[in-house]
C-alpha cells in the first residue's frame, strides 16, 4: 500500500516494512483508511552463524523468549535442521509473535502466549501467565540443589539490536525473571535501524503533520526515527494514535500535541479510530 502524495486524513501505519502492509491491509479491511510508511528497517545479521552454538543450547532454557515476530524469523532461519522443537517453550507477548510461531512449526501447545483477547500485549502480559510456572520450577531446582547439584533454570531472550550493535527493548522482563531466580541470556537475531526515506516519502511526511492524518506507533522508536530522517518536522497540529501507554507517554515528551491511545487488536484498534474524531 504505497503512500501517495494527495492522500490526507489517513492513519500513517509506521511499523517496518513487512508488518506494517499486513497491518494496514487489516485495518482498510475494517474501515479504516490507511497507508504505510514503514519507519524501521530491519537487516540480518551480518553473519548469521553466531546464531548456531545458540541453537545448541536451546533445550538447556526452560523457555526461550521471542520479543518479535521478526525475532521469531531471523532466529527461525539459523535453526538446524536436525533440531527438534519437541519439549522446548517459547514465550510471545502477542499474537503477531505468537502466529509467526506457529507459522515456523513451533508446536502450539509449547508456546505461552497473552490470549488475543488480552487488554494489552506485553512484557507485563506475559509475565502473568508464566510466572507460576517459573516460580515451580526455581522451587524445584533449589530443592534439588540440598542433595545434589542441578543447573539454574534459564531463559533465553531473543532480541533484536539497534545500528550500533546496543540491544533494542526493554529489560523490564529479564529484571523480573532474575528477581524469581532465573539465569537469563539474551541473544541478538536482528537489526533494526533507522529508514531510507525517499524525498516523496520525506514530502508525504512534512503533510501528514497539517492535514488530519494520524502517526500509529506500535514503538516509540519509530518516532525518533521520523524525527531523524526529517529533523524539521513541525509537530504543532501532528496526530498520533500509541498501542501502548509508555508510548503515549513517549510521544507527548517528544512533543506530540495530541496523543490517543488505541487498544492493540486489530478489531478493537480499527473500532477505536474509527470512533474518534
Amino acid at each position: 500500500m504505497a503512500l501517495a502524495a494527495s492522500a490526507s486524513s489517513s492513519v500513517i501505519v509506521t511499523r517496518p516494512e513487512r508488518e506494517a502492509k499486513a497491518w494496514a491491509d487489516d485495518l482498510q479491511a475494517r474501515g479504516v483508511r490507511c497507508e504505510t510508511l514503514p519507519l524501521i528497517e530491519i537487516a540480518a545479521l551480518p553473519e548469521p552463524s553466531v546464531l548456531t552454538p545458540v541453537w545448541q543450547e536451546v533445550h538447556k532454557h526452560l523457555a526461550v523468549m521471542f520479543v518479535s515476530a521478526n525475532a521469531v524469523r531471523f532466529f527461525m532461519a539459523a535453526r538446524p535442521d536436525n533440531l527438534s522443537l519437541n519439549d522446548c517453550r517459547a514465550w510471545s507477548t502477542g499474537p503477531g509473535t505468537r502466529a509467526a510461531l506457529l507459522q515456523a512449526a513451533w508446536p502450539a501447545d509449547w508456546i505461552d502466549s497473552p490470549d488475543e483477547a488480552a487488554s494489552q500485549f506485553d512484557s507485563e502480559a506475559l509475565w502473568s501467565l508464566v510466572a507460576h510456572r517459573v516460580e515451580a520450577d526455581v522451587k524445584r531446582w533449589q530443592a534439588l540443589n540440598l542433595t545434589a547439584s542441578a543447573e539454574q533454570p534459564s531463559v533465553l531472550i531473543v532480541r533484536g539490536a539497534d545500528a550500533q550493535g546496543q540491544l533494542a527493548g526493554r529489560d523490564w522482563l529479564a529484571l523480573q525473571m532474575e528477581a524469581a531466580g532465573l539465569r537469563v541470556h539474551q541473544t541478538v537475531a536482528y537489526v533494526r535501524q533507522p529508514p531510507r526515506l525517499t524525498p516523496g516519502q520525506q514530502q508525504r511526511a512534512r503533510q501528514a503533520m497539517s492535514d488530519g492524518s494520524r502517526w500509529l506507533f506500535s514503538s516509540s522508536e519509530a518516532a525518533q526515527y521520523l524525527m531523524q530522517a526529517c529533523p524539521d518536522l513541525p509537530l504543532d497540529h501532528a496526530k498520533a494514535l500509541a498501542t501502548h501507554p509508555r508510548i503515549a507517554q513517549k510521544l507527548r515528551q517528544s512533543g506530540w500535541p495530541c496523543v490517543e491511545l488505541v487498544p492493540p487488536g486489530l478489531q478493537a484498534q480499527a473500532q477505536s479510530i474509527k470512533s474518534s474524531p
